[in-house]
């Protein structure tokens, strides 16, 4: 291919860049503008700190404390990713299962809603005096809150396929495996990342509903700690670090979406919409 005709493919390339880079500018723009709005706000009409302490408090705060919040932090992140990932490694399976089997669907999966609609809540404590006050109880209770979301979306990606594909490519000679890798994942992947989306979303709450009901460690344990001393900025900064981990999960798994769904028209769209920014 000569210099010329790769020219405009790279000039295109550059422009997306560009249009991302700027449309990523805007959303700081955005962000820092609400923060001098409630700085500017919080200041003019003196609104007392213990209410709502301006944003620069809130820094200062969290940066004389970091070494404290970045401990809690740590064995936050670590219930999160670890009940995170035990329900993924358990769900996605069992959805293939419950999909290609009527049994299991008849049987399994009422049971499943059943467990879904009880308040996590409401189990925490029972996790408490079967497990004791350490890691695993904080790590059910993210797994439970993160297991439904991931099974029902892997059940619907399953089922999605249109059986006059599956037909041609039984004609055609292809076995159980070949269809399963060719065509069935293929797919279920775009429902099955939904779900994976909104259970990393999920995750953070059940870490932190874990350790509001029985912890001496962990963000949650923290946010306790600040309300009941009525130190709002901290209480402030404490949300604001565990909404960055629980961002972080969630854009972890969108990457990975990135990476082995690239040709999904949800991928399309949002490229061809960065051309219009």
């Amino acid at each position: 291919m000569s210099a010329r005709s790769t020219a405009p493919v790279n000039a295109s390339a550059l422009s997306v860049r560009l249009r991302r880079l700027l449309r990523s500018q805007r959303l700081l723009l955005s962000f820092l503008l609400l923060f001098l709005l409630w700085e500017g706000g919080v200041r003019l009409f003196r609104v007392p700190s213990y209410l709502l302490p301006p944003p620069s408090v809130i820094f200062l705060d969290l940066l004389g404390r970091w070494n404290r919040v970045a401990q809690n932090t740590l064995i936050t992140t670590q219930e999160i990713v670890a009940g995170y990932l035990a329900a993924v490694l358990v769900s996605i399976p069992l959805a293939l299962v419950i999909a290609y089997s009527r049994f299991m669907e008849e049987t399994v999966y009422p049971i499943i809603v059943f467990f879904q609609i009880v308040p996590k809540i409401a189990i925490a404590p029972l996790f408490i005096i079967w497990f004791g006050f350490g890691f695993t109880p904080k790590l059910l209770l993210v797994f439970l809150l993160s297991f439904f979301p991931i099974v029902v979306s892997s059940i619907a990606g399953f089922k999605s396929v249109d059986a006059e594909i599956l037909d041609l490519a039984r004609s055609t000679g292809a076995g159980p495996w070949m269809i399963f890798r060719k065509i069935r994942l293929p797919y279920a992947l775009p429902s099955i990342f939904t779900g994976l989306k909104v259970a990393a979303a999920l995750s953070a709450t059940a870490a932190v509903v874990a350790e509001f009901v029985a912890s001496d460690k962990g963000l949650g344990y923290l946010l306790l700690e600040f309300n009941g001393n009525l130190n709002t900025s901290m209480v402030f900064a404490t949300i604001v670090v565990l909404s960055i981990v629980g961002l972080l999960v969630y854009y972890v798994v969108e990457l990975i979406e990135r990476i082995l769904i690239p040709w999904h028209v949800s991928m399309q769209k949002e490229s061809q919409s960065a051309d219009y920014l």
